[in-house]
């Protein structure tokens, strides 16, 4: 089977950090992280991704579990006022570090990458 002419190659490693048997940090949990640091707003990141409040909610109590301290402060909203949520700073903390774990796996890669993608159609 060949692929459309001109189709670019891409390597894309998924880190996960794991305790136990949870995933502390991983794709999709980066993900909320940023959107949340963007917006503010639970309910924004969440549809932001294509996902329902309550899974985002699960993903936040999932991490905060995970971790010494929590990477996620909420508060709630009401009917007088909308609630929020923060990166606290070791959920910045976190995200930094997994952004450089991800930077460098991926460097880490390219040499043999670079051996792989001969074999590959474009």
């Amino acid at each position: 089977m060949k692929t459309k002419p001109g189709r670019a190659l891409a390597i894309q490693p998924r880190l996960r950090v794991r305790v136990g048997n949870e995933i502390a940090l991983g794709p999709g949990k980066v993900e909320l992280l940023e959107l949340l640091r963007q917006t503010g707003s639970i309910s924004e990141a969440a549809k932001q991704m294509g996902v329902s409040y309550m899974r985002a909610w699960t993903l936040i109590r999932t991490m905060n579990a995970c971790f010494r301290k929590p990477l996620v402060i909420a508060v709630r909203g009401g009917s007088k006022g909308g609630g929020g949520a923060t990166l606290t700073e070791t959920g910045s903390a976190a995200l930094a570090l997994y952004h450089q774990m991800d930077a460098q796996c991926l460097k880490a890669t390219q040499p043999v990458w670079k051996r792989l993608r001969k074999f590959l159609h474009r």
